[in-house]
């Protein structure tokens, strides 16, 4: 079967030997990793952000905010977490938005539902993952990551906290109650294909030294951390795992493409499929600079909540991705 990435596989076999290093042992092992992983997801990121960007000049996000205002209850819940699945934004870069949400009218539950599926599912973080791990991994992923982001958005809006929310949030709301029609634009082909462009450069301007700093740690996991102690502490047989890893992740901050090099090396050292993605979705949707963000904008009954939740809901996931794939999956 052909391999896209033999180019790679091949021009980093050849670079470890040119350094004097079999690849089989741990520091060409490491090495070799790195090697291939860095030009290999920096190629998908940049295609993939290309063709999502080009796909999503067609969706601004004043029409998403715009689409959402009048949704109400499970409807929006659903609605926005499929849209937070298909925009590519960190969780400090989904916050704004979140914000903007809220100033706009639109119902507190459904924002939270956009707020958790926007940096913890997304269309690049999709092919990457398929990549990594196979279809049927990111099917699950997707099914429990915006599922996650819809179950806990539509709790937090049966309860009706919104008293809970920054006093000039609310008057952003008042201020925009007359509402308004998003005026539309018709976008050129050529004007798409520089936003595409644009897009691009941009998302990889801004990943980038994640991605290189993600790949370096997974390297260096893949050729030095011990197999028979990552089995033993985050491996199948131990229950608290998932526990162990959601806690690892909360306190670290990077993009979903800058975690998932990690994820790959910790599956290949025998660690769980649901502990390594919860994991990941720690990192994403509970990382400390955004929690620290929504501080300015929610009360901490309103954030602890949120944080409860999504926390409670992490662990769920991973327990019940390890039991829906009881083995860990082959790396592609």
């Amino acid at each position: 079967m052909f391999d896209l990435f033999y180019p790679f596989d091949w021009l980093s076999t050849q670079l470890v030997e040119a350094l004097g290093l079999a690849v089989e042992s741990p520091l060409g092992s490491s090495l070799h990793f790195f090697f291939y992983d860095v030009p290999k997801v920096l190629t998908l990121l940049v295609v993939i952000s290309f063709g999502i960007g080009y796909l999503q000049s067609f969706l601004s996000p004043e029409r998403v905010r715009h689409f959402l205002e009048d949704k109400r209850r499970l409807s929006g819940n659903v609605l926005a977490g499929m849209l937070g699945a298909v925009t590519p934004f960190c969780s400090c870069s989904a916050v704004p938005l979140f914000i903007g949400f809220l100033k706009a009218g639109v119902p507190l539950g459904v924002t939270f539902s956009y707020l958790i599926s926007a940096p913890m599912v997304d269309a690049i973080a999709v092919f990457l993952l398929w990549t990594l791990f196979g279809l049927k991994a990111t099917v699950l992923y997707i099914l429990f990551g915006v599922g996650l982001a819809i179950a806990s958005g539509y709790v937090i809006g049966l309860f009706k906290l919104e008293k809970w929310v920054a006093p000039f949030i609310l008057q952003g709301q008042a201020a925009t109650a007359s509402g308004g029609t998003i005026p539309t634009m018709a976008l050129t082909s050529e004007q798409r294909w520089k936003e595409a462009q644009f897009q691009a450069v941009e998302i990889l301007k801004s990943v980038w030294l994640y991605v290189v700093v993600g790949i370096g740690i997974g390297a260096a996991i893949h050729g030095y951390a011990p197999t028979e102690l990552i089995s033993e502490w985050a491996g199948p047989d131990n229950p608290f795992a998932v526990l162990i890893a959601v806690l690892m992740g909360v306190p670290l901050y990077t993009n979903i493409a800058g975690v998932l090099p990690i994820a790959a090396a910790l599956v290949g050292k025998g660690m769980a499929l649901g502990t390594v993605l919860s994991f990941t979705m720690a990192v994403t949707a509970l990382s400390l600079p955004q929690m620290i963000i929504l501080r300015r904008v929610l009360q901490p009954p309103l954030l602890a909540l949120f944080i409860g939740l999504t926390t409670v809901g992490i662990i769920a996931v991973g327990y019940l991705f390890n039991f829906v794939i009881r083995d860990s999956v082959p790396i592609t």
